[in-house]
């Protein structure tokens, strides 16, 4: 399983109700449901990652995350996780509140374009950055909301949402100190708990 999945593994609790957003291949729930007793569902649009994921045993609903989650009801989940996906949405502000609606908790991950090598690229090359947290041209990248863990951090206060825990990793997977304003310049990925805020 990626070092990322594991990472995001550590902050589901045992036997809890979870639902995963964008799951890909199942992974991170088979894992979770072999090492946590979760109960879980994932949502996927992609017929071949769908196919994946009934092979593993994983419950996978056929669903695009852009139309909305009006299928599921307040409160149904206890932790509803969205790994790299939060940045491929058209409405990520929406689709973050219909989180917290679901479930009291979320975490979310999320590719952080503030790094170093991003803003190299753009100053000294004049070009869209391309990565190993962001290995995509600008005209095939599935990425259409890009942002730093500044700008998230700030949204998250407009939206009056809890940031409950924060980590950051570089691009070896080791933790950045998450609460230095050094974390937007070295760390790559973000993996933020987010609960509903007062």
């Amino acid at each position: 399983m990626r070092i990322d999945l594991k990472h995001v593994a550590d902050f589901v609790e045992d036997n809890a109700r979870v639902l995963d957003l964008g799951c890909g291949d199942g992974k991170l729930l088979e894992y979770l449901q072999e090492s946590k007793s979760i109960r879980g569902y994932g949502v996927e649009r992609d017929q071949d990652a769908i196919e994946s994921c009934i092979q593993r045993g994983v419950n996978v609903i056929e669903h695009d995350l852009n139309s909305g989650l009006d299928r599921f009801p307040d409160d149904s989940f206890d932790i509803v996780v969205m790994t790299e996906t939060l940045q491929a949405l058209e409405s990520p502000r929406t689709l973050l509140r219909e989180l917290l609606r679901i479930a009291n908790r979320c975490i979310v991950s999320f590719p952080n374009f503030g790094h170093w090598r991003c803003r190299f690229q753009l100053l000294f090359r004049g070009r869209m950055p391309v990565a190993e947290h962001l290995p995509h041209a600008w005209y095939n990248t599935p990425n259409i909301h890009l942002c730093t863990f500044r700008d998230f951090d700030e949204m998250c206060q407009l939206e009056k949402l809890e940031v409950v825990e924060r980590s950051v990793i570089d691009p070896k997977y080791r933790k950045v100190t998450s609460k230095s304003a050094l974390s937007n310049l070295f760390g790559t990925t973000g993996f933020y708990v987010l609960g509903r805020g007062k």
